[in-house]
């Protein structure tokens, strides 16, 4: 089993908190994690209709049976336990009483916070980071920019072919093909997740706003454009996005608004979490395609955005990432807001580096009063150098 990050964190959620939920998306990897985690739990599945129908109609019943802790799979299938489990829990005093998973966080975050507030810790699941994969730490995204990175071993798989792959578990532990794979994980999506939860009727149509989407990867979100693009209502194309965000297909990056004294971008990009689907999505059937395909630049931003994000989300922390753009076409891909300092992210896809590539990076340094400041650029190249007071990372380093 490869290790997963989160284990860490959920450990010590599970002793601080009467109640844990892990969330995140179908085939992350949440029960694998959980059950080796806590061996000594009791386990039930709650997509199993004779557990699902014990639940619902006898839940006092249902929950007594646990004589300890336990994990509750699915739990968002089940909604009305909740209420139910804040008793338990309250009358017990206890930390780590029950560990819940789901992969419907827009139902599964709507029990909680009305029922199990204050008592529960919510955890996200993201498939796996490069870093896992490779057996290896991560770095840290607080130390980007700064001092050149010790060497690492250059992967024995290329660029392409991960990022075509993609990270979702299954694929790499049965070796399965990705586009068969990734395939039917989308159809399960619309037909489960969409239309049986989120009453989305026409699933042709929000198939077509799902590519449409892939197509505008790494692009400022334009709702007008998407809706009259794809024949729905600007209020539609509103709710899918988020049915999508809350699905953990993608990610909404906001603008960071410091201000310089210039106009800035208000609108968020949009950015898919997984590479794989989104080369599913973009209809790229090889890693061979990736090479010369007119979107290999915008996927390879959302490879360093994902595993930048993944990074914070699989530590228990809130993703503090923007991006920044002014009126004069002047942008930084991705700004990683630490409080005390921001660190600014260029990606580059190229496996050679060319002097302008650090324009956008010197001119946001010098217009923040910080030219000697951490800055950092990720490229698809294998070698670590610092160039123009900026530290350039091979893409497998994240």
């Amino acid at each position: 089993m490869i290790r997963r990050t989160l284990a860490k964190k959920l450990r010590e959620a599970a002793r601080q908190f009467p109640v844990v939920t892990v969330t995140g998306p179908r085939q992350s990897g949440k029960t694998t994690l959980v059950r080796a985690e806590f061996k000594d739990y009791a386990y039930v599945s709650l997509e199993l209709p004779d557990q699902r129908a014990f639940a619902l109609e006898d839940p006092w019943g249902f929950l007594e049976q646990f004589d300890g802790p336990a994990v509750l799979d699915e739990a968002q299938r089940a909604p009305e336990l909740f209420s139910y489990i804040q008793t338990l829990v309250d009358e017990r005093d206890r930390p780590g009483q029950f560990i819940l998973t789901g992969s419907h966080n827009f139902l599964l975050m709507q029990g909680i916070s009305q029922s199990l507030a204050g008592r529960c810790a919510v955890l996200h699941l993201l498939p796996f980071s490069l870093a896992e994969l490779l057996g290896r730490q991560a770095v840290s995204p607080g130390t980007l920019g700064r001092d050149v990175p010790r060497t690492r071993k250059t992967p024995d798989r290329g660029l392409e072919e991960f990022l075509y792959t993609g990270f979702y578990p299954r694929i790499h532990d049965k070796k399965l093909k990705p586009w068969d794979w990734l395939g039917s994980y989308y159809q399960t999506y619309l037909e489960r997740d969409v239309r049986n939860v989120l009453e989305v009727g026409d699933l042709e149509t929000f198939g077509r706003f799902v590519r449409l989407c892939a197509g505008r990867n790494g692009q400022l979100l334009n709702l007008s454009g998407l809706a009259s693009d794809c024949g729905i209502t600007h209020t539609t194309a509103k709710r899918w996005i988020s049915v999508l965000e809350a699905s953990f297909l993608i990610v909404l990056l906001r603008p960071h608004h410091k201000n310089f004294g210039k106009r800035l971008i208000k609108s968020p990009k949009l950015y898919f979490l997984d590479t794989g689907l989104l080369c599913f999505l973009l209809r790229i059937r090889t890693p061979e395609d990736l090479y010369l395909h007119a979107s290999r630049g915008p996927v390879f931003e959302s490879f360093v955005l994902s595993e930048i994000h993944k990074n914070f989300v699989h530590h228990g922390e809130q993703p503090p990432l923007y991006f920044w753009r002014d009126c004069g076409g002047h942008e930084i891909d991705i700004l990683i807001d630490m409080g005390t300092h921001l660190i600014p992210v260029e990606t580059k896809s190229a496996r050679t580096v060319a002097k302008d590539f650090f324009n956008g990076l010197r001119y946001w340094l010098e217009l923040n009063g910080e030219a000697e400041g951490p800055a950092a650029m990720v490229y698809g190249g294998d070698r670590p150098f610092k160039r123009q007071g900026v530290t350039v990372y091979p893409w497998f380093v994240l």
